[in-house]
């Protein structure tokens, strides 16, 4: 083999693991480690370990965000504490309660739309085709033919009670 020797230590394996769970994308992975984003695809192809462990550390990245997506769409309770400080007070006061958040539209219409785009998105991907699936043709009408084709679709559309269309 030739070259410089590489740079990997088994120990990057689970540091890289760490910080996909915190989000990292290989970009900053390669900053953290001292070296160019090549490397990082470098060491994904020649240390399985090290390709698993971002697999696994971006997975659960990814679940968490998700679980809290969908809890932000559902709406969503936890147990809380407040801290007062009343005049004249020696100590602070703690009042625990439940804190409340309610459905949140915006995070359905997210969801919504990423998983199911077939019944949500926005857009509906439409396509025109010519006879018997065939592409469109298309051809350049000269004023003669385009002044027909006006008096084709009127007559259609009115009927055909001698509308002049001007030439």
């Amino acid at each position: 083999m030739t070259g410089r020797p590489s740079s990997y230590r088994p120990e990057f394996a689970e540091q890289a693991a760490k910080l996909c769970r915190l989000g990292a994308k290989d970009a900053e992975l390669a900053d953290f480690f001292g070296v160019d984003e090549r490397t990082i695809n470098n060491w994904k192809n020649e240390h399985d370990e090290f390709f698993q462990s971002l697999k696994a550390g971006k997975a659960q990245a990814d679940a968490d965000v998700a679980d809290r997506l969908y809890r932000r769409a559902m709406g969503y309770e936890h147990e809380s504490v407040k801290v007062f400080m009343p005049a004249g007070a020696t100590a602070p006061v703690y009042a625990p309660y439940t804190e409340r958040f309610p459905p949140d539209p915006t995070s359905m219409i997210f969801w919504l739309k990423n998983r199911r785009p077939d019944l949500w998105r926005d857009a509906h991907r439409q396509e025109h085709t010519g006879k018997d699936g065939r592409p469109i043709e298309t051809a350049a009408l000269s004023p003669d033919e385009r002044v027909a084709k006006v008096r084709r679709m009127l007559d259609e559309a009115y009927g055909s009670d001698g509308v002049e269309v001007p030439t």
